[in-house]
This record gives C-alpha cells, sequence and structure tokens, in this order.
C-alpha cells in the first residue's frame, strides 16, 4: 500500500505553487490527496482532511501548530515546501515524533534578479512613466541614475547576495557588503561595517537572515545614517525593517525611494500604506516566483518523501533524530 500524503496547497495555488511535474512525481510514490478549497484550512480542517495520511506536503503558509502533531497519530513527516519553518512547532513536532523537513533554496536567481530590475526600475522611474501613460496622462521626464558606476550595498551575503554581486558586477557597480561571515576577496568588492555600507552605497538591499538579532534592523537609525538620494530595496524578510520608520524617511525626502518584495502584511507582503506610496516600488512577494525556483522546491518535497520510503534520511531534515513514528513505521534509517 502507498504512503498516503496530503499537499495542503490551496487549490488556486497549486498550480504556481507546485505545479505539474512534481504533482505527478508524487503521483508516482504516493497515493495524493489534495486540499479541495482555495483557501488555507485552518488547523481543525486541517486534522480531518489529514486523519489517515502519513505525510503532508505543506505550503509556506501552513503553519505546524502543536495540536496538528498531537492529533493525529498516523503522521510522520511534515514536508514544508518552502525554507521557512518559524511557523511549524518543531519541538511540539519531536515530541510526537515526526519529523520536520524544509526546502533548499531554489529561489536564488529569482529573486537577484528581482533586485536588478527594481534597481533599473528606481533608477530611471520606468513604473512612473508606463503608469502615466496608462492614466492618459503626459509623463514628466526626470533625469535618470546609471547602475554603472554606483555602489551596491549587500546586506547579508548568503545565497542570494553571492548570486547578486557578479550580476551588479557585470553592470560595473562597485559593492560593499556586510555580513557576520568572512568572505572571500574578490576584484569590486569589499566587505564592511554596517555604518560603512549605509553611508556608502547608492543602493542598499536587505538580504540579512530574518531571526532574533536582525529583527528591525532597518529603523530611523539606519535610514538616517543613508545617502539622501539612495535607494533601499527589501528582498528578505518583512520582520527586518520597520515600516513605519521607512515610510517617513521616503516622506520626508530622506531617501530616493525604495523596492519591496516582502512586508509585514499577510505572507510577507508589503505594508499598503507603504505600498501605495508614489516613491515606492512594490511587489507581492515574488521574488521567487518563477518556474525553476518553484520546481525547485516542490520537486525536492517528493525527493524528501522518496528518501524516507526508501529507508533514508533526507537533506533537509530538521529533527531527525527524534522522528520516531518513523522508525516504528519502518520509513527511513532503522538507527
Amino acid at each position: 500500500m502507498k504512503a498516503r500524503v496530503l499537499v495542503t496547497h490551496p487549490g488556486d495555488k497549486l498550480q504556481s505553487y507546485f505545479g505539474d511535474r512534481a504533482l505527478d512525481a508524487l503521483h508516482a510514490v504516493a497515493e495524493v490527496r489534495l486540499n479541495p478549497q482555495a483557501r488555507d484550512l485552518p488547523t481543525e480542517e486541517l486534522i480531518a482532511a489529514a486523519a489517515d495520511c502519513d505525510a503532508l506536503i505543506a505550503y509556506r503558509q501552513t503553519p505546524g501548530p502543536a495540536r496538528l502533531f498531537e492529533a493525529l497519530p498516523r503522521l510522520k513527516a511534515f514536508i514544508r515546501c518552502a525554507m521557512d519553518i518559524r511557523t511549524v512547532d518543531v519541538p511540539a513536532a519531536s515530541a510526537c515524533g515526526v519529523l520536520v523537513t524544509q526546502c533548499g533554496p531554489g529561489f536564488n536567481a529569482a529573486v537577484a534578479e528581482w533586485i536588478v530590475g527594481a534597481m533599473i526600475d528606481l533608477a530611471r522611474g520606468t513604473s512612473r512613466y508606463v503608469q502615466a501613460y496608462q492614466r492618459g496622462a503626459p509623463p514628466m521626464p526626470v533625469m535618470g541614475r546609471e547602475l554603472r558606476g554606483s555602489t551596491l550595498g549587500i546586506v547579508g551575503f548568503g545565497g542570494i547576495g553571492s548570486t547578486l554581486a557578479p550580476l551588479a558586477r557585470a553592470f560595473g557597480m562597485q559593492l560593499l557588503v556586510s555580513t557576520p561571515q568572512r568572505i572571500e576577496p574578490q576584484g569590486g568588492v569589499r566587505q564592511v561595517e554596517l555604518p560603512v555600507l549605509l553611508a556608502g552605497a547608492d543602493f542598499v538591499v536587505c538580504l540579512a537572515p530574518a531571526n532574533p538579532q536582525t529583527a528591525g534592523l532597518f529603523g530611523t537609525a539606519a535610514f538616517a545614517a543613508m545617502k539622501p538620494d539612495a535607494f533601499f530595496i527589501n528582498a528578505s524578510r518583512g520582520e527586518l525593517v520597520d515600516e513605519a520608520a521607512l515610510l517617513q524617511a521616503v516622506e520626508a525626502g530622506r531617501l530616493a525611494g525604495c523596492a519591496l518584495d516582502v512586508g509585514m502584511a499577510p505572507d510577507q507582503m508589503p505594508g499598503p500604506a507603504l505600498a501605495r506610496h508614489p516613491r515606492v516600488l512594490a511587489t507581492p512577494h515574488i521574488g521567487g516566483l518563477t518556474l525553476p525556483a518553484i520546481e525547485y522546491q516542490a520537486l525536492e518535497t517528493v525527493s524528501q518523501l522518496t528518501a524516507l520510503l526508501q529507508g533514508r534520511m533526507p537533506v533537509g531534515a530538521v529533527n531527525a533524530r527524534a522522528a520516531s513514528r518513523l522508525r516504528q513505521a519502518g520509513w527511513g534509517p532503522t538507527t
């Protein structure tokens, strides 16, 4: 008998955030059940839908509270189709013997390209001209700026930052990088402390990880330390930025503008007050929404499940030692 798996993605998000290729691969290894609703299932509905399931492939917004693991004695694995597991109660899952997994970053190129597009749009005012034409208003030409010769400050230098760096260098930009880990020397790139980066960059891109140390990293003091003609871009997480302070800085002219793909609204969307400001370029958390990026993570969830069914612990396992239900059912490694 095949393992039974519930894919929690809302019906209207399944194509965009999972896709046919991954779904076909999943059908080949498991009995698949889908979320029949065009919405996220609240916990009690999710419990009912997954009552006889061995695993959940969880949409990025599906939480994993203690109640879920306690109410599903057959559940062996909570497989997150995303990197972010902050809404999963991992200690509770461990106490119940449920394995939690997360996906790797398949979106580095997609988000890096979004940042380049945002920088060009901010520097040249492309969206403002388009909107003026669409309103039937005569656009007012404004002197643009070039990326070539500008300085890009990258705060956080993980997968996205290291993918962005050569793209920016190809445009002729100089780079300042602020990150805790030491980076290898490379032409046109200087590793500096954050105050030096803020004072020297024409574009400041927030790519730092979200954790207690980085919460509110960009607030009144950070924006005041930036050049008044600099642009701010957030492609990391909303909680790293004080949105009220950012809005105040933009309105007061202490920044030339900003681009946001994330924010404090639901599903990491930019906040409405910021998004509608004329000097803000906002997109609805779509930096990583490309077919290769989505397929990467969706297919990884299938690979993780397949590994478990074949007696292997998958890459991405968060609490492998605590996954006692796997061993009891003969899934994954026996030791």
